[in-house]
């Protein structure tokens, strides 16, 4: 089992869905990679062929959000770009999703291997 936390949130596709804004998804995008290759070590000395992967959000308020607009998308190609898993396809993880209050805002990222 790898444990990760990254001291903050993605924004919510919502930011980006819908609007014009191509430019601004590729900075957070690669921003997003640069945090995960900081912040998610060690890593597997391979990629994991297969792998369960729960996101574990700490909102710092307890405003209402949707599951789907927190998917991890930023995350999950930044655990790829990073060699800590093979793909971010079906075939590859299970994704779960997870969200609490918790007034400094981070990112738990666990990530089980599966045999």
């Amino acid at each position: 089992m790898y444990h990760y936390t990254i001291p903050e949130i993605p924004p919510s596709n919502n930011k980006f869905i819908g609007r014009d804004n191509r430019w601004g998804y590729q900075e957070i995008k690669k921003q997003w990679a640069n945090l995960v290759a900081a912040y998610c070590r060690p890593k597997p000395p391979e990629p994991l062929p297969r792998a369960t992967v729960t996101l574990f959000y700490h909102f710092k308020d307890k405003r209402r959000r949707d599951p789907d607009n927190y998917s991890g998308k930023f995350i999950l190609d930044g655990l790829t770009q990073a060699g800590i898993i093979a793909d971010d396809s079906f075939n590859v993880i299970d994704l779960k999703l997870k969200a609490a209050c918790d007034k400094r805002g981070k990112t738990e990222i666990f990530i089980e291997e599966i045999s």
